[in-house]
This record gives C-alpha cells, structure tokens and sequence, in this order.
C-alpha cells in the first residue's frame, strides 16, 4: 500500500506541474501564447491523466473506504472523486483540442474563452489533489 501511496504522491506532483504550466499559458493570453508550451500542456492532458485516475480507483480508493469502515461517508466521498475524474478528462479533452489550435495557428481561437477553460481546469485540478493529499493520502499514510 505504500508504494501506491508514493506513486499517488508523485502524480500528484506531476498534477500539479502541469496546472502550474496551464496557469502560464492563461496569464500569457492574449498576445504571449508560447506554441511549444501549449504542446506540451496538451500531450499532459491526454492518456496518462486517465491512467493516473484509474490508478487511484484501483489501487487507492478502496483501501481509503476500507480504512473507514466502508461507511456510507467513505462510499460517498469515493463516488464523488470518481466524478471529479470523469469530469476532468471530459474537460482535459476539450482542452487539449484548444490548446493544440492555439499551437496550430499560433493565437488562441478565442483568448477569453481559452483563459476561462483554463481557469477553471487547473482550479478544480488542485482543489481535487488537496482533497486528495489532506484526506485521502492522510488517512492512509502512516503518522509523522
């Protein structure tokens, strides 16, 4: 159990990399959108974020419930990070399209709407690793 915790741990790392790589491409629009960057936010946001997610439900989730007994609670915060994930590679898909155009034609189809997206994704993105680090991670570490 401890070597899926440190893997959670370094995707979690990796997670947030790649919100702080989005959070430059947002405050670079409209005019200082870097090509090679959106290239690679969009590669970041594609497969291995699934695989991170699946990761986590296979080898994380279950052992978070069982140490709380399977409580309803348990279950219920286990459904909704679940949720978290399907929403997110539904937006990271979205993304990716917009950040490859951008790379494609060098400007952001739309500035606004590119930062808006942007925006949003990173900012859920942490608020689920936090969630994630401070209850999931902390119930399943050893103390210390």
């Amino acid at each position: 159990m401890l070597d899926a915790v440190a893997v959670m741990r370094r995707a979690h790392v990796a997670k947030l990399a790649l919100c702080d790589r989005l959070e430059a491409i947002a405050d670079s629009l409209p005019a200082g959108l870097n090509r090679r960057e959106c290239l690679l936010a969009a590669r970041a946001l594609g497969p291995g974020m699934a695989e991170t997610h699946r990761f986590e439900e296979i080898e994380i989730y279950p052992h978070f419930a069982a140490s709380l007994g399977q409580s309803a609670e348990a279950r219920k915060t286990v459904a909704r990070l679940k949720h978290e994930h399907f929403e997110d590679e539904g937006y990271a898909a979205e993304l990716r399209d917009a950040l490859r155009f951008a790379a494609r034609w060098r400007r952001a189809q739309n500035p606004e709407t590119l930062g808006f997206m942007l925006r949003g994704f990173f900012g859920a993105v942490r608020r689920h690793v936090a969630f994630e680090r401070d209850h999931v991670l902390a119930q399943l570490s050893p103390p210390g």
